[in-house]
């Protein structure tokens, strides 16, 4: 396997005065990852990777695994715990079970070899070195977007192919991720931002290389719609681009007044799988405290991580990465305040289950514990509320879209 080399090895020194002040020339920006890998370093040159490369478990552990995937539609899922006892392999055994769960193995008659290979080297290219963006988030989303697939207006109108595409969007939203955020990418002229046009970024490359390995594994070469899968896993994935999070809130909204969704309609149930997969997203705040409090000091760790790069590098430093003016608490609780209660709110009155009851009353749980540690952070965010549940347009709110890796 190519080693991967990390994010803070990855510049020259610092720019001469010679050089403008305002940038660092794209010739001094090294590659944080490449264009599908496989292109630079194909696995063609080093073989093809072996029909089951998953470690071998102690039975004993093994066991244990099998018995978490008979809960594996617990909004309690531990997927921490999940992932040490299948050795780090959550993404393979938990999106494989998924799979073959549903049905669809078989359904779309797919070749069980080609599936394992192709969710093995999905679980390569995260990067196990970010706190956050891994295979294990990955994994965490997968499990989540399961939960809302069961949810009985989604159940009783979804399709095969609608559960196929959610399922597969969810393991790989986050493929290749660098552990930086798109404002990053474009302030130090990153090749990929010029091939996006600074556009969802990193987004539309989680995409790219989502489809590069399904070609590579050829899983879907026997389907007549395989270049319909490709077109729809990658509108699903770029929806998760929180800098577009109030564009999908307020379509999602006026549906809700209007009372017009109508789950017969393709493109309708294309739109509710997108706002599912958002909310798989950013659900961490929703789930019970031992989870969701892990989670946030991770993503805090990611963030002051490309802080400190920036610091290092005298470029402007994002919002929410410099580890002296923002603490966990205080990036929690406006991401909660702003993002995350909005969405949620929304979600319920689109499915009022007891689920969404669940996953309201841990945020509210959440973001006061958050609170009690940093009263500060709470009463500012208080201070920028409006009608509970309504994204707002604060000036925290459009810093938390800019500096957010939560997608």
């Amino acid at each position: 396997m190519i080693q991967k080399v990390k994010i803070v090895i990855i510049y020259s020194p610092p720019p001469t005065r010679a050089e403008s002040a305002g940038s660092i020339p794209a010739r001094r920006v090294r590659r944080l990852f490449s264009f599908q890998r496989h292109l630079l370093s194909s696995r063609l040159l080093r073989g093809a990777p072996h029909l089951n490369p998953l470690h071998i478990l102690d039975e004993d552990y093994c066991g244990q695994a099998k018995c978490m995937l008979e809960k594996v539609g617990s909004w309690n899922f531990d997927i921490f715990l999940f992932d040490r006892l299948t050795n780090g392999n959550s993404l393979v055994f938990l999106t494989f079970h998924l799979l073959n769960q549903y049905g669809l193995i078989e359904l779309f008659q797919l070749d069980m070899v080609k599936v394992r290979q192709f969710l093995v080297l999905v679980q390569e290219d995260y990067h196990n070195q970010n706190p956050y963006h891994n295979a294990v988030h990955a994994a965490d989303v997968t499990q989540a977007m399961h939960c809302y697939l069961r949810e009985p207006k989604l159940a009783q109108s979804l399709t095969s192919f609608d559960i196929l595409l959610g399922l597969l969007a969810a393991a790989t939203h986050d493929l290749d991720h660098p552990g930086v955020n798109q404002p990053f990418l474009i302030k130090t002229n990153h090749y990929l931002a010029a091939l996006y046009r600074n556009t969802s970024v990193l987004e539309n490359h989680h995409w790219r290389s989502a489809v590069g390995l399904l070609r590579e594994t050829e899983l879907f070469s026997h389907l007549p719609a395989e270049d319909s899968i490709e077109r729809q896993l990658g509108s699903l994935i770029l929806a998760t681009d929180i800098s577009r999070q109030n564009e999908y809130l307020s379509r999602f909204r006026t549906h809700l007044d209007e009372n017009n969704l109508c789950l017969g309609h393709a493109s309708h149930r294309h739109f509710v799988l997108q706002m599912a997969l958002k909310c798989a997203d950013i659900c961490n705040p929703c789930r019970p405290w031992e989870l969701s409090k892990q989670w946030s000091e991770k993503v805090t760790e990611e963030f002051f991580h490309q802080g400190d790069i920036e610091k290092k590098h005298k470029l402007e430093i994002s919002p929410l990465c410099d580890s002296e003016a923002n603490t966990i608490a205080s990036v929690q609780i406006g991401f909660m305040t702003y993002v995350v209660e909005p969405l949620f709110a929304e979600w319920a009155r689109f499915s009022d289950t007891r689920l969404s009851q669940t996953m309201l009353g841990h945020l509210g749980l959440n973001k006061a514990s958050w609170s009690a540690m940093d009263p500060e952070a709470s009463g500012s965010s208080e201070e920028g509320e409006s009608e509970p549940g309504r994204a707002t347009e604060e000036p925290s709110s459009r810093a938390l879209s800019q500096g957010s890796q939560e997608s």
